[in-house]
């Protein structure tokens, strides 16, 4: 893959995807950035310098950029489209799913400030409901990294991958799980930890949550929990969501309303599968919370690493 950055004990997926994306400009020519006068919040200031007449800034204006890169879409080019979360699935609806999914281009849509990591700014500025919008258009691939290096290889297999596809991710500094070369494929989940006893299926940051929650189950209950990194909300892997239900006890986490996420998909599968197992989501109330940081919001609705142990432990007594 070629990633040259050595990364330290925490760094925010933003700041490393909008790095990468200057690799991925090197490799394709074809590759071009368009943003909503974010260049500086989603980081690819670097692409700007380095290929200036690749890179696009259409301003405040949402609707513009999907539509813009979807006309560069359908010149043959590939662009990456940067902007906050909030604003690309909910002011730009109609533009990503009449412009771009309708079309079936290869048009990349990058999410920033997903889920409750805006949280300091309000509920305008969260990105709750984006899976559900996202992934409700047709043949919109939507994926969610939890590690620094899951960005750079999520980036990368965009490269080759058909249609569109939305990234959502939060701001927060998380720390790295994978080393930086390991088999990474769209639509495969990965087991981030092996168990038998009850599985977490999570992505973005909650995977980091899961896997320290998952060693102080062990350690207090000797309980072997899986995790389950369901990066890619949307194909879901359904074998991978199957065999975390044969456990017994699923829990599905994602910072997203517990509406229409990764829960609501991980539930279709069990439902279809015809598998009885204990279980439950984790994620934001179907309601709107004060202004709050995110660590207090991720704490508070029990997708934080205690909240994880303790909604696993009230399974384990069943």
């Amino acid at each position: 893959m070629g990633i040259t950055q050595s990364f330290g004990d925490m760094v925010a997926v933003r700041d490393v995807a909008g790095k990468y994306i200057s690799k991925l400009g090197e490799k394709n020519d074809k590759v071009v950035v368009v943003n909503a006068d974010l260049s500086g919040t989603s980081r690819n200031k670097g692409f700007v310098e380095e290929f200036p007449d690749r890179s696009f800034n259409v301003g405040i204006a949402e609707q513009n950029l999907v539509s813009f890169s979807a006309g560069l879409a359908h010149e043959g080019f590939m662009p990456y489209a940067f902007t906050m979360a909030p604003f690309i699935s909910m002011r730009a609806c109609e533009q990503c799913r009449t412009d771009v999914a309708y079309g079936h281009l290869n048009v990349r849509l990058i999410g920033n400030y997903a889920g409750y990591s805006s949280g300091v700014s309000g509920a305008t500025h969260c990105a709750l409901e984006d899976c559900a919008i996202m992934g409700s258009m047709a043949r919109m691939t939507v994926l969610e990294p939890g590690d620094p290096y899951q960005i750079c290889k999520m980036l990368e297999a965009t490269l080759t991958w058909d249609g569109p596809v939305y990234i959502r991710s939060g701001i927060e500094a998380i720390k790295p799980i994978y080393p930086e070369e390991y088999d990474y494929q769209i639509g495969k989940a990965i087991i981030a930890r092996e168990g038998s006893d009850g599985a977490f299926i999570c992505s973005g940051i909650v995977v980091q949550f899961a896997l320290e929650a998952a060693e102080r189950l062990e350690k207090e209950t000797g309980a072997k929990i899986r995790v389950i990194d369901m990066h890619t909300i949307k194909p879901i892997d359904e074998m991978a969501v199957i065999e975390a239900a044969k456990t017994g006890r699923v829990i599905a986490a994602q910072d997203h309303n517990i509406i229409g996420g990764l829960g609501y998909y991980a539930a279709a599968v069990i439902a279809k599968s015809g598998l009885a197992t204990q279980f439950k989501i984790l994620g934001c109330p179907d309601h709107f919370v004060p202004i709050a940081t995110a660590p207090y919001l991720f704490k508070v609705n029990e997708y934080d690493t205690d909240g994880l142990v303790k909604n696993m432990k009230e399974m384990l007594k069943k």
